[in-house]
C-alpha cells in the first residue's frame, strides 16, 4: 500500500508557485586531488547510495476527484541520468560565476511528474575544484521517512567503499487513474485516518484559494489607487521568479574566541553577527525603515521532546522567534541581547548540544536545513521577517568518492513576500553562510555578505585586547574584511 501525503505536505505543495519554488539546495565545493572524482563517478556514487533514500526513486500520483491525498509511488521510468546532471564554468571559474549558476538553478521549480530532486556536477572552478549542487523538494525530505540525499553521499575517509548498490531494484507497478481511485476508496474504508486527512486537506485547499483570491483583490485595489503594499519593507517585498545567492566563508575559531570573552554560545555569536550584518546592509539603503527597530527571525532549533513528531535523527526540530536588534549600534550589546533572547531555549532542558548534532551519522546539516525550512513554511503565521537556520556539522574532513569537501553552503527557499532567507553550516573549522535573496527585491544582496564580514570584524575587535582598535566607519571595516577574506583563500 502506497503512503499518502500528509496535510502538512499538501500545504507545502499548495504554497508553491512560480515565485516560491519550495525546494532546498546545498552547494558543496570539493578538491578532487588524485581521486579522479568526476561526473561519471558521481553517478556511480549516487547509484550506490540511493537505496538508503528509496523515496528519491518515487514520484507523486494524484487521485482523481480528490478522493484521497496524493500517494508516493515508484517511478516506472526512473532515469538516474536525468537527475544527475553535468555543468561547467568557463575555466578558471570564479565563486561569483558559481553563485550566479546556483541562483539560476535554484530559481527553477522541480518537475512534479518525476522524483522531486536534481543534482548538478559543476566543473571548471579555479584551483581545479568542482562543486555539487543538490536540490530536493521540501515534501521529499521530512526527516522521518527520508533524509536528504546529501547526508548519505559523504564518508569520513578518502577510501572508496560500496554500501548499498542494488542492481536488482525494480519499480513496483503503478496503478492507473481508475485503480488509484479504487485504492483511495479502499483506504478510506480500511483506515479512518485517510478520510480525516482527505477532508482536512480539501478544506484547507478551499481556504487557501479563498485567501489567495482576497490577496489578489487587495493587490488590484492598491494598484488602482496608486498605493504600494502596506507592509513593504526591505525584508517584506513581493517576489519575482528569480533569485540571487551570496556565500560568506568565515572561521569557527573567531566565533569561539568571541564566545570565550563575552559568554553565550557560538550560535549566539553567529546570530549577533547576522544582526550586525543586516543593520549595516539596511543603513546603506536610502529608504524608510517604517519604524523597523528589530528584525524578527524564525530560528529552527533541535530539541528532545516526546510530544513532537519523531525523526530518524534522534531529535526533533522546533522554532524560536529571535529579535535581531538592528537599531543597536554596539556589537557587544547586540550579542548580549541575542544571547538573552535565546536563554529561555537553553534553560528549558530540551535543547540538543552542537556536539551531539555534529556527531550524527553522515552529513546531517543538509537534512536539518531542509527540516528547518519546512518548519518555517508551516509557521509563517507568526509574522517573522526572515528564517535563519544554523546547523553544526562535523569538525573533520569528509569525502565524496575520495574527493575532499572544502566548503558547504545551504541554499534556502524563499517564503511568500519574504525576499531573504539565510542558512549557516559549520564544518571542518569553517562557518559557511548561504544567503538566498530575491533578484529584484534585493538587488544589493552582495552588500549583505560584505556587511556580515564587517559585523564579525566588529565582534572580533571587541573581544581582543592586543589588536589595535579597528577604524570606525564602513570604509575601514570593509577594507579589513576584504583583506582577511583574501588571506584565507
Amino acid at each position: 500500500m502506497s503512503e499518502r501525503l500528509r496535510p502538512r505536505d499538501l500545504a507545502i505543495l499548495a504554497a508553491e508557485s512560480p515565485t516560491t519554488p519550495m525546494h532546498n539546495a546545498t552547494v558543496e565545493i570539493f578538491d578532487p586531488g588524485t581521486s579522479g572524482f568526476d561526473h561519471d563517478r558521481l553517478v556511480q556514487l549516487i547509484a550506490d547510495r540511493i537505496a538508503f533514500v528509496p523515496r528519491y526513486r518515487q514520484r507523486l500520483q494524484l487521485v482523481p476527484g480528490r478522493l484521497a491525498n496524493p500517494a508516493w509511488v515508484d517511478d516506472e521510468n526512473f532515469d538516474l541520468g536525468y537527475h544527475v546532471r553535468r555543468s561547467a564554468l568557463p575555466r578558471p571559474g570564479s565563486m561569483d560565476q558559481l553563485r550566479e549558476l546556483v541562483a539560476r538553478i535554484a530559481s527553477r521549480p522541480l518537475d512534479r511528474s518525476r522524483p522531486l530532486w536534481e543534482c548538478y556536477f559543476v566543473e571548471g572552478l579555479e584551483h581545479g575544484h568542482v562543486a555539487l549542487l543538490a536540490k530536493s523538494h521540501q515534501i521529499l525530505v521530512d526527516g522521518r521517512e527520508t533524509v536528504d540525499i546529501g547526508q548519505v553521499l559523504l564518508d569520513t575517509s578518502a577510501d572508496r567503499s560500496t554500501l548499498g548498490h542494488d542492481d536488482d531494484w525494480r519499480p513496483r507497478r503503478t496503478a492507473g487513474p481508475v485503480a488509484a481511485a479504487l485504492n483511495a476508496v479502499t483506504d478510506s474504508l480500511e483506515r479512518p485516518s485517510t478520510v480525516w486527512m482527505t477532508t482536512r486537506a480539501n478544506a484547507e485547499a478551499l481556504g487557501r484559494r479563498a485567501t489567495a483570491s482576497s490577496a489578489r483583490v487587495a493587490e488590484v485595489a492598491h494598484a488602482l489607487s496608486g498605493r504600494g503594499p502596506v507592509h513593504s519593507t526591505p525584508v517584506h517585498r513581493k517576489l519575482s521568479q528569480q533569485r540571487r545567492f551570496v556565500t560568506v566563508h568565515t572561521e569557527l575559531a573567531d566565533y569561539r574566541a568571541i564566545r570565550e570573552v563575552h559568554g553565550g554560545t557560538v550560535n549566539d555569536v553567529i546570530l549577533a553577527t547576522l544582526a550586525g550584518g543586516l543593520r549595516g546592509w539596511l543603513m546603506t539603503r536610502a529608504e524608510s525603515m517604517a519604524g523597523l527597530k528589530a528584525i524578527k527571525a524564525f530560528v529552527p532549533m533541535s530539541v528532545i521532546d516526546d510530544e513532537l513528531e519523531a525523526t530518524s535523527l534522534g531529535s526533533q526540530v522546533t522554532g524560536h522567534l529571535v529579535n535581531l536588534p538592528i537599531s543597536e549600534p554596539s556589537p557587544v550589546v547586540r550579542l548580549h541581547q541575542v544571547s538573552y533572547d535565546l536563554k529561555a531555549h537553553r534553560d528549558n532542558g530540551r535543547n540538543v548540544s552542537a556536539r551531539r548534532l555534529a556527531g550524527i551519522a553522515g552529513f546531517a546539516p543538509t537534512t536539518f536545513h531542509a527540516l528547518g525550512s519546512r518548519l518555517a513554511a508551516a509557521e509563517l503565521r507568526h509574522g517573522f521577517h526572515l528564517s535563519i537556520t544554523n546547523v553544526p556539522g562535523p569538525q573533520f574532513p569528509l569525502y565524496a568518492d575520495g574527493a575532499r569537501m572544502l566548503e558547504s553552503y545551504p541554499v534556502h527557499p524563499l517564503l511568500p513576500d519574504h525576499p531573504l532567507a539565510i542558512g549557516v553550516t559549520s564544518y571542518d573549522g569553517g562557518v559557511f553562510y548561504g544567503i538566498t535573496a530575491d533578484r529584484d527585491a534585493v538587488p544589493d544582496a552582495d552588500t549583505i555578505g560584505q556587511c556580515v564580514l564587517e559585523s564579525l570584524e566588529e565582534l572580533k575587535d571587541s573581544a581582543s585586547d592586543t589588536r589595535p582598535r579597528a577604524p570606525r566607519g564602513r570604509k575601514g571595516a570593509g577594507t579589513r574584511a576584504r583583506t582577511q577574506k583574501a588571506g584565507r583563500r
